[in-house]
């Protein structure tokens, strides 16, 4: 019972987030680099794990998601305890933010969004793409700015491995009329602790986890997948044998 009551907060909550986001900025003119997702990578999403609870978990709520789901990575009970663990004592606990909702609302203005499902919502690719995006903007309350997500509110929090970047003028393309639009790209302005390949890297495997995340079960799903595809190709040429057999008398 609490496994189809968890499934159908899920299945409630994505339909909540898509129908905020529809009227939230999104950057769809914004082409999305390519996440590279590996479910099978039990160490990516590890990684992306421990990135999560110390970065992301500090704001923002894993609602639909319990700790001990985390074994399903390849964790095990005393690791997710001694490394994981830091808002609650429970095994069985959702990951929530230690954040208290009306601080939220004083300090940010709103309650930051739960996380469990936003990659299936926005798309890993928008989400890998997002993470890497963010440059510096003075007229922003935040003093930051998302290429892929105009006038986003919430700072780059990991502004200290990537760096600080900033929108250049490139170029100019073709406008309405004689009139022509800047070609924006962005460029390092204060390097961060990590290399560009390095946090592309750290990033890649946060939205593994966050993918995986989604939908704990999505890998059982794919292979049960195949089996039933295999099962009822078998089963198809099973029956037109059984359909000769039975006829093949018959004039």
């Amino acid at each position: 019972m609490k496994t189809v009551y968890l499934t159908l907060q899920r299945a409630f909550a994505v339909a909540a987030i898509g129908i905020s986001t529809a009227f939230a900025s999104g950057g769809g003119d914004v082409p999305l680099d390519k996440a590279p997702i590996n479910l099978h990578d039990q160490a990516s999403l590890q990684r992306g794990a421990r990135s999560f609870v110390n970065y992301c978990l500090n704001c923002h709520n894993a609602a639909f998601m319990r700790y001990s789901a985390l074994t399903g990575i390849g964790l095990t009970e005393q690791q997710i305890k001694d490394n994981l663990m830091f808002t609650t004592d429970k095994f069985g606990d959702t990951m929530v933010s230690a954040l208290d909702p009306k601080d939220a609302k004083e300090w940010f203005g709103g309650v930051p969004p739960d996380l469990t499902l936003v990659a299936r919502v926005r798309g890993s690719d928008w989400l890998y793409t997002f993470l890497r995006s963010f440059h510096r903007d003075d007229a922003a309350p935040t003093g930051w700015n998302n290429v892929v997500f105009k006038n986003v509110g919430m700072p780059n929090v990991l502004h200290d491995l990537q760096g600080t970047q900033v929108l250049t003028k490139v170029g100019e393309k073709p406008g309405h009329g004689e009139h022509k639009d800047p070609i924006m790209k962005l460029t390092t302005d204060r390097a961060g602790t990590m290399s560009a390949a390095e946090y592309d890297r750290f990033v890649a495997d946060l939205v593994n986890y966050m993918t995986y995340m989604g939908e704990p079960a999505r890998v059982n799903r794919t292979q049960l997948g195949v089996l039933v595809l295999f099962f009822l190709t078998l089963a198809f040429f099973v029956t037109l044998w059984l359909k000769h057999e039975y006829w093949k008398d018959v004039k």
